[in-house]
């Protein structure tokens, strides 16, 4: 009578319950963690709501418990996914294979895009530090995500050394710091930046000028 099979039938029925296929649990994850992204990145943790990320992801809030814990966890997989998505698309630029000069200024080049492109990278990480980072002091995630970079940079530094266009002894932790400041101080005061300086700081030809500065002054902090 059950031509079908016993097994076959009782999949058939948990696979259209409701007319929708099984969630799967890391398709599950994946929408909670962009949802979380996006409310993280408008309101903070403090100001974020879980309510509002169980809502956007189709999800309920016991599911997002289970998931991930707690505000506090989550927070901390969105923080780590936002590092780990920036590293990843470095490391696709293949700077190694470039001439050091070309390198170092296409990495300079990249990350002002990133920032531009991904402006939640850059609040993610403003309400990490108000928080004085304690959501990322315990992650091996960002620890070995953000050692790669440091190594990448002074790959790029020895092979310039080596080539005799950069000079000696640059750290390339200062020097990744200084890349990532000077984008990320203009795009986070642009606002009041606009006023102060009286022009307006996200026009097209004043971001092409801040990029051809930025690197400019990396450029000869640098070379030889």
């Amino acid at each position: 009578m059950n031509s079908l099979g016993g097994d076959t039938l009782d999949s058939k029925i948990k696979t259209t319950k409701a007319g929708r296929p099984p969630r799967s649990a890391e398709a599950t994850k994946a929408r909670i963690l962009e949802a979380a992204k996006k409310e993280f990145a408008k309101n903070g943790l403090a100001g974020a709501r879980v309510d509002v990320i169980a809502e956007r992801s189709l999800n309920n809030k016991r599911m997002m418990y289970h998931y991930f814990e707690s505000k506090d966890k989550l927070f901390q997989m969105v923080l780590e996914q936002a590092y780990v998505d920036i590293r990843t698309a470095e490391h696709k630029l293949s700077l190694e294979t470039l001439e050091p000069k070309e390198a170092l200024e296409k990495f300079v080049r990249f990350t002002w895009d990133y920032y531009l492109k991904h402006p939640e990278f850059i609040t993610l990480v403003n309400s990490a530090n108000l928080h004085r980072a304690k959501h990322l002091k315990g992650s091996e995630v960002v620890k070995m995500t953000n050692r790669k970079l440091v190594s990448l940079v002074g790959g790029i530094l020895d092979r310039g050394v080596e080539a005799g266009v950069f000079r000696k002894g640059v750290d390339p932790v200062q020097l990744n710091i200084t890349i990532a400041a000077i984008g990320y101080y203009y795009l986070t005061n642009r606002f009041t930046g606009s006023i102060i300086f009286e022009r307006d700081l996200m026009e097209k030809a004043a971001l092409d000028d801040r990029l051809a500065f930025n690197i400019e002054t990396i450029m000869r902090l640098v070379c030889a």
